[in-house]
């Protein structure tokens, strides 16, 4: 038996499918800031951002009937935003080297893919302002897959089942990259100085 929907929410996914323009107008409005971050997340360049995100968006138009409000307009919009970046990696990328393995972190897990030692915690530096600046570099520095997952769920505040949907993965295989994107902050961290045991979330 589907959820309920509420009358306003039921307006809202109404509108969506007949294509009110006011309405998608406002829908791209809203969730803009957020696809932006998510492209580049996803490693596209500033340049081509808002090439990728222009077309996720003309895609949401010409689906738009499909949209059932299950699940919230903006999760669908990811959906269809990180199958664009998919898209365009392909088409740019086809003599691209393998991604590269991270060797240096391989060591930081066990065989279950669990912390051989803890992370840091990149709340424990929010009040320093150079700090954050670091943790941008550093974000920069991961691989497109774990710096995704990582600002979907740490940024954007997403549910794993959500996250999931969105990038087609396991939950075991999510739970992995944001490991892995938490110990590639902190090796990064701490080579810009960052250590120490008030560095790390108990």
């Amino acid at each position: 038996m589907g959820v309920a929907k509420s009358p306003e929410l039921s307006a809202v996914v109404a509108a969506i499918n007949r294509r009110d323009a006011q309405t998608l107008e406002d829908v791209a409005r809203a969730h803009l800031p957020a696809l932006l971050r998510a492209a580049r997340a996803a490693g596209v360049g500033a340049d081509d951002a808002y090439d990728v995100v222009q077309d996720a968006l003309l895609v949401f138009i010409e689906r738009a009937a499909d949209f059932d409000g299950r699940a919230p307009v903006l999760n669908w919009m990811l959906g269809i935003l990180y199958r664009k970046v998919q898209e365009r990696r392909r088409s740019i990328a086809r003599d691209d080297p393998a991604s590269q393995l991270d060797d240096p972190y391989e060591a930081r897990f066990n065989s279950d893919g669990m912390w051989i030692r803890p992370p840091l915690s990149p709340d424990a530096y929010t009040a320093n302002v150079q700090a954050m600046t670091w943790i941008a570099e550093c974000l920069q520095r991961l691989n497109d897959r774990r710096r995704l997952a990582f600002t979907l769920r740490e940024v954007d505040q997403l549910e794993t089942e959500e996250i999931c949907k969105i990038l087609d993965l396991t939950p075991n295989t999510l739970g992995v990259l944001l490991f892995r994107a938490r110990n590639a902050l902190r090796e990064c961290m701490e080579t810009k100085g960052m250590r120490g045991a008030h560095d790390v979330e108990m």
